[in-house]
């Protein structure tokens, strides 16, 4: 039960995170630290598997 309170959490704070991005005009810089953070995460997931 509580994990999905916690995913929902942190699936609304996203959403919020975008709509904020796209308010202040830094969707472009948004949409790159999100990439970048995918490709460190599997670089990562790969070092330490």
């Amino acid at each position: 039960m509580i994990n999905k309170i916690r995913i929902l959490l942190y699936f609304v704070a996203k959403i919020l995170g975008d709509i904020n991005a796209v308010q202040k005009g830094k969707i472009g810089k948004r949409i790159a630290r999100r990439a970048a953070g995918k490709v460190t995460s599997k670089w990562m997931n790969r070092l330490f598997k």
